[in-house]
């Protein structure tokens, strides 16, 4: 006949009435739960280390100039970058006036053309064949014109 004492299956000890599923399923399971999550994650790290710095709409010329070639590694105040320093790269601060009041319009357009190697800062890319002369001195313009620290 009918035994009135409960039976517990070993799936259901410490657990909800009617969750016993096979390892297999759970395994799956927390890969469709898991899986998605932590791609989303490392996509958004991924983006964030590698699209370039935002630019406003309302930028000015020289401000677009700085925010697409020169934000990505000394920020857009000119302090530094998140982005430099994830990958040990220590920019010069542009919102230093001593610093870029120090330095003459010559040198700054040549080491924006040529890049730092021939004038001893090797970290510097060349932007020559990037930018034009023009635009090379609105972008200096722009730098003397950082708002300081």
């Amino acid at each position: 006949m009918f035994d009135a004492t409960p039976r517990s299956r070993p799936c259901q000890i410490g657990r909800a009435k009617g969750a016993c599923y096979p390892a297999a399923v759970r395994a799956k399971w927390l890969l469709i739960i898991v899986g998605p999550a932590l791609f989303m994650l490392l996509a958004g790290v991924v983006a964030m280390l590698v699209l370039p710095y935002p630019v406003p709409k309302r930028a000015t010329p020289a401000q677009r100039l700085y925010l697409s070639n020169c934000a990505t590694c000394h920020g857009a105040s000119g302090a530094g970058s998140w982005r430099a320093t994830i990958f040990l790269m220590h920019p010069s601060d542009l919102s230093d006036r001593r610093l870029v009041n120090g330095l003459t319009d010559e040198y700054l357009y040549l080491l924006i053309k040529n890049g730092g190697a021939p004038l001893g800062k090797p970290g510097m890319p060349a932007f020559g064949f990037h930018l034009g002369d023009d635009e090379i001195r609105e972008l200096i313009a722009y730098l003397r014109a950082l708002p300081t620290r």
